[in-house]
Formats: structure tokens, sequence, C-alpha cells
């Protein structure tokens, strides 16, 4: 809080989930006979989610003594764990089938239960996302509704992969009702990265590769998809998140959408003409002002410098815990490292104060436990001597 000698951090980008033995507690009784098939045949692909590590995820004591030694008051939840009836990790999971919907959907109901009774323990501290498939809209909007009944503070959007042909893409209208929900229980809508917009590379040497490099595109299409279909024109008090996506794209990508909307103005895109919708009445970057926010996980320095530009009441900083590439356990020399010479005014704004405002955060109710584990400004605002030795993005781009 302003006046504390402490910065509250909140962190944009934690991830958490149940194991199998609670998983199956909490999901519909007609599925458990299925899902115990199902988990004998199921092997665990995450080094994050083996052996003594796997259980950052749910164990509450452990974590919060983590935090506590980061130095982050708290954090907003995305799912980690495999959920049941899931090929792997939910951020990264392909779409379901329609064949494969109706299990994979009570796999993602167990979780949001789940997910409930976790914020619960540290309500303060937690804000959590509850999952959403877009296989079918009205099971969708009665997720929503069900989301703000439970107390969570958002959803998780996931993409739409050109490979999933009976998903319509994120610019139809079919999404209509989804947003309407949203901006009706004022839930805001993030989308992660690999957020299962992904297509399948099919099994050659490269496809990993081919994976990582674009995978991050494929998580960005969501934006231009929702501005240029004029979600945000329709549903002025959406708002939107795009959370480890990093930001030293968005810039051009503004620039792109507003050339394209100027020449839609003016009557014709080039040779190919007018969409039916015709032009949007404002500027895609004055939507993306108006709407939009970007989830900074990890960031480096080199993408700390974008942050002015984009836009300080825009970003939200987040650690990525538990996960390998996350900062953690050197939150605090992250934040040294990528942020050397900001005011502690912009740093109190992407700390915490932009998240309080999309998530719902109480700081006031916070800053007892910032005052008690927090960063001091002085700390955060020495810079380091040497870069440590560690996997994060933090620490090993410019």
């Amino acid at each position: 809080m302003p006046g504390s000698d402490r910065y509250t951090i909140i962190s944009a980008d934690g991830h958490a989930g149940g194991n199998h033995a609670q998983y199956r507690e909490y999901l519909d009784p007609a599925w458990r006979d299925e899902f115990d098939a199902w988990r004998g045949r199921y092997k665990n692909p995450f080094r994050d989610l083996q052996d003594d590590g796997r259980t950052r995820n749910w164990d509450t004591e452990r974590r919060l003594a983590d935090l506590d030694a980061e130095g982050v008051a708290a954090e907003v939840l995305f799912p980690n764990t495999v959920p049941p009836f899931f090929p792997t990790g939910v951020v990264i999971a392909p779409a379901p089938s329609p064949e494969d919907f109706p299990k994979r959907l009570a796999g993602l109901r167990a979780h949001n239960r789940w997910l409930v009774d976790f914020v619960a323990e540290a309500p303060l501290r937690r804000a959590g996302l509850a999952q959403i498939a877009l296989n079918d809209v009205d099971e969708a909007v009665k997720d929503v509704y069900w989301t703000k009944e439970q107390g969570l503070s958002g959803i998780l959007l996931p993409g739409v992969s050109p490979d999933t042909p009976w998903i319509d893409p994120l610019f139809s209208e079919a999404y209509d009702p989804v947003w309407a929900a949203c901006q009706e229980t004022d839930l805001s809508i993030t989308h992660h990265a690999g957020g299962s917009g992904i297509p399948n590379y099919g099994k050659h040497p490269a496809a990993l590769t081919m994976f990582v490099l674009e995978s991050g595109w494929f998580a960005n299409r969501a934006l231009w998809h929702l501005i240029m279909a004029g979600v945000f024109e329709r549903f002025p008090g959406l708002k939107f998140v795009m959370t480890e996506q990093g930001s030293s794209w968005l810039p051009p990508a503004l620039t792109r959408m507003d050339d394209i909307h100027a020449s839609q103005v003016r009557g014709r895109m080039g040779e190919i003409g007018m969409p039916e919708s015709g032009a949007l009445p404002h500027k895609p970057s004055d939507y993306f002002k108006r709407n939009c926010f970007i989830g900074a996980s990890f960031p480096p320095p080199s993408e700390a410098a974008t942050f002015h530009d984009i836009g300080i009441d825009k970003i939200m900083w987040g650690s990525d815990y538990p996960h390998n590439e996350a900062c953690s356990p050197l939150s605090r020399e992250s934040l040294r490292r990528s942020f050397e010479g900001w005011s502690e005014g912009d740093l109190r704004q992407i700390l915490a104060e932009n998240q309080a405002h999309v998530y719902g955060f109480d700081l006031e109710a916070l800053a007892p436990i910032a005052d008690r584990i927090g960063p001091t400004v002085d700390e955060i605002a020495t810079p380091l001597d040497a870069v440590p030795d560690h996997q994060s993005p933090a620490f090993q781009r410019a």
C-alpha cells in the first residue's frame, strides 16, 4: 500500500491443481468408474508434477510458505495438474472432440469444484480462474454463472485451433452469450499461452521445436480475433487478459490492426474489399486500451522495457510458480534485474494495483501480509551485482 516501505506483490500467474485422489472426490459420481479405469492407464508428463515437487500444487501450507519466502502476498490461479480424462495439462491440452467432450467437461468441472475449496483455504491470497469449454455454448454460459455464484474471480478462456472445425473460431458471434454472461457477472476473461489453440504438429523430428516457436503466436491471435470481430464494441464492459505471452509483439500487432482498420474506414482493404461487418467505430488500439490487460510472467529486462509504451495500467507481473521456467524461488532478484531504475509508483501498479482492479483483490486486507513478507522499496531498487544462474527467461534473456 502507498505509505508502506514494502511492496504488496500479487502474482498474476500461478498454477495449481488437485491430485487424482482429490479430483475423484470432486468428480460427478456417474463418471467415477470410468475415471478409475482411465487413471490406471495415465502417465504423468511433467517434471514439475513429479516426485516431491508436485505437492506444491495442492498443499496450502507448503505453497504459502514458498510464497512468503518470495515476498508474494497473493496470486491468480491457473490450472496445472491433469484433470480427469485429459491427455495432458489443461493449458496445453487440445480441445476435446465431440465424442470426448462429455467426459472432458466432467473433468473440467471436477477441477473447478476443487478450486473453489482450494481458494477458500486462503481467500485473501487467491483468485481462482474457472475453466470452460467452447464445444457447447450453453454449457459454457452455465459455467460462467456457476463461477460467479461460487466466488471465483474469472474465466480461463481456451483458444480454438484451426484443426478443430467442430468448434467455432473465437471471432464467431456464436460466443456472444458467453461474453454477455462474463460482462453481466463482471468476471474477467483470461487467455493463457498454450490454451488449447495450437494445432497438432504430428510426429516429426522438428515438431516440438515448431510448437515452442509458434505456441505464443496461436495465443496472441485471440487478441485480434476478439478486437477485430467487434466483441469489445458489443460488450464494452469486458476485461480480457493475455497471460504468459510476452509483450514485445503487442505494439506492432496493434499498429497492424490500426492500419487495417484505417483501410476499412476508407472503404476498401486493397484488392480484397470490405468485410460484411464493416469498419469498427473505434481504432483497435482504443479497444485494447479500454478492455485489455497483459499478464506479464517472469519478464526479462527487454520485455519490461516495453511496458511504458503499452501502458503501465495494462501490465500485471507474475512469477509462473511452480513451473520450472518460473522466476521462483528468485522472484525478488528478477524484480531487481528487470525493473532497475523504475519508480515506486509504477512498480506498485504492475505488482498489485492492476491485479486488484482486474481480479478483485482487497489491497487493504493484504497490507498486513505484505508488511510481514513483502520486499522493501529499497531492496527492489538495489541493482543486482550478478545475474543468477537460473533457467527462467527472467535471467536467461537480455
